[in-house]
This record gives structure tokens, sequence and C-alpha cells, in this order.
């Protein structure tokens, strides 16, 4: 018998031990397919999410590459139309050429400067409400030095019945 059996209660301990890993397991798993659905149901909703300010931009950049690229130019006539179609061209990629690196090495940046213009957005905001909450209790102070009662003037009202 050179093999000892643990005692009952070590055994107890660890079964019991497994069985809140389990559970902890359990909730998490719960709650992560729980927001997975919410977030199916949002996106379905709602369409995709808008990504970071970096990639915003990269489509902003896409999109207006585009416009430019399939724009006629009436003014210059026929003749001046695939040269002058070029030369938007040229310069739609020079520009692309130029911001993409930029988006590249610093796209949080660009996160940065959309919070702050958040922000800046948020305080005119506050400061537009604030001055008209200024202009309008003026006016009704205003209306009530001119109109103190229910008569429409000095005079006396007449009645010609």
């Amino acid at each position: 018998m050179s093999e000892e059996l643990p005692p009952y209660e070590a055994g107890k301990e660890e079964a019991l031990d497994e069985v809140r890993a389990t559970d902890a397991d359990a909730w998490a798993t719960a709650a992560a397919e729980d927001l997975a659905a919410e977030k199916a149901r949002r996106r379905t909703q709602y369409g995709p999410p808008p990504g970071s300010a970096a990639e915003e931009l990269r489509k902003l950049v896409d999109t207006v590459t585009d416009k430019l690229s399939g724009l006629q130019s009436p003014l210059l006539g026929q003749v001046a139309g695939p040269a002058a179609q070029q030369v938007v061209k040229q310069v739609v990629q020079q520009a692309k050429a130029a911001v993409e690196p930029v988006i590249e090495r610093n796209p949080d940046v660009f996160d940065h400067l959309a919070a702050a213009g958040s922000e800046l957005l948020a305080a005119y905001r506050s400061a537009v409400q604030a001055q008209e909450q200024r202009w309008t209790a003026r006016d009704t102070e205003l209306k009530k030095l001119r109109d103190p009662g229910d008569d429409s003037g000095p005079g006396e009202r007449i009645d010609l019945d």
C-alpha cells in the first residue's frame, strides 16, 4: 500500500472549485452571447457602426476621388475635356498620395481631432443656448414693462352698443 488515497474532504473541495469555474465560464459565455446578439440587432437596425476618424477620412478621400474622376467638364468643350479630366485625376492622385501617409502614421490624431471638434461644437451650442435664454428673458421683461395689463393701449375703452 504505497499509494495513499486523498481524504474524502480534499476531493470534495476540488469538485466544488471545478463547478465554480464552470459557473463563471457559463456566465461569461452567456454575457458574450448576449452582447453579440445585441450588436447584431443594432447592426441590422442602424447599419454598420462608423469607423475611426482615419477610416472615415480615407472613405471621404476615395469618394471625392471617384466623383472628380467621373466629372465631365462641359465648360471646356470636347477638345479640352480629356486633357482637363487627366489633370483632375493627376491632382486628385497627388492629394491622395499626400494624405495617405499622414493617415497611416497618425491614425489616433484624427480620433483626437474628431473628439476635439465634438467638444468645440458642444461648447458653442452651450454658449448659443445661454445667449438665446438671455435674449428671450429680456424680451419677456420688456413686454411686461410695455404691457402691464390686458389693455391694448393707454386709451380708454368705449362701448358703442
